[in-house]
């Protein structure tokens, strides 16, 4: 996996190492959800098939409440651990939220024959982008975005080694257009279509019921998502804090997410006022500084003042 020996002094971790481009996430949780209905139950509840993954592949998903917003995201991963006689899969999620989703999972257990548990004491998590090399160990690529590199899970006994700091990342993550949750859209509050997740591989509309799944195929088929998360560009070449209320003259059309250095940041949109001031010629500002709206090309919907690009589609 490329770690930084232990036995290294800081300086010459940060001196040698500092660029190294794998990550350990201290915000990430892992749960477990295994036994002979674990596949099944998942797929009844989340936004991704994921009964029919191949051992070692991953989903990106989202447990959704009934009003189709967004509770918590994840990956999902069907682990191949042989030591492992029934389906077993992995959760990567956020932290702060993996309690809250044991017990929205426990809801809606009923009969089924899953056993769920919280290994984030067990299991860590790290990215690895660029030219890391994926480790041999339960990894999978990003399934958001295969430019966002590699995942693995990895026992915790060996997250004493260094790695680059999570900035890195970030900034990888936000160059590349990626959300994420609690910083680009609040838990709670966003549909999938806002997020992205429509374009990141998280929702498959083919699929049978889940829960908010009418909502968001009402969303998706009717074309009605006018707030989007979009990659923008701070003119000064510097950002201002996140959160920052996004503006066109007075009026307000948004907010900053994720920001890194050089003027590059997300933002939580409502496209079509963003159109209607470049028609009118306003402005976007946040904090006083001038930005512009960029789009990537997995963006499979049109973002005022960008080319659209030839053979975009819905993810």
């Amino acid at each position: 996996m490329g770690f930084v020996p232990s036995y290294l002094s800081e300086a010459e971790r940060l001196g040698k190492y500092l660029s190294m481009p794998v990550t350990l996430f201290s915000d990430r949780g892992v749960l477990s959800v295994a036994g002979a209905d674990a596949g099944s139950f998942l797929d009844n509840l989340l936004t991704s098939n994921v009964a029919m993954l191949a051992p070692g592949a991953a989903r990106f998903a989202a447990l959704l409440s009934p009003q189709g917003k967004i509770t918590v995201d994840m990956m999902v991963v069907h682990d191949h651990d042989p030591n492992h006689n029934h389906d077993r899969f992995l959760i990567d999620a956020p932290r702060a939220l993996t309690a809250d989703l044991i017990k929205r999972l426990a809801l809606y257990r009923l009969r089924a024959k899953v056993e769920i548990t919280d290994q984030s004491d067990v299991y860590r998590v790290a990215a690895g982008w660029g030219d890391a090399a994926q480790p041999e160990a339960l990894s999978f690529i990003d399934p958001r975005l295969p430019a966002l590199g590699w995942r693995s899970f990895f026992k915790s006994d060996q997250a004493d080694h260094a790695m680059s700091p999570v900035e890195l990342y970030d900034a990888h993550r936000i160059a590349l257009g990626v959300p994420a949750g609690g910083r680009d859209f609040i838990y709670g509050d966003a549909f999938p279509h806002e997020a992205l997740m429509d374009c990141l591989h998280g929702v498959d509309f083919k699929k049978g019921c889940y829960v908010g799944q009418e909502i968001v195929s009402r969303m998706e088929h009717r074309g009605t998502a006018r707030t989007r998360i979009a990659p923008v560009r701070f003119l000064e070449g510097v950002s201002p804090m996140e959160g920052t209320e996004a503006l066109a003259g007075e009026r307000v059309i948004g907010s900053i997410g994720s920001v890194a250095p050089g003027g590059q940041a997300l933002a939580l949109l409502r496209l079509d006022r963003v159109a209607e001031a470049l028609s009118d010629g306003v402005a976007l500002m946040a904090g006083g500084l001038v930005f512009q709206v960029e789009r990537r090309d997995f963006m499979s919907f049109d973002v005022p003042g960008t080319k659209q690009e030839e053979g975009a589609h819905h993810a």
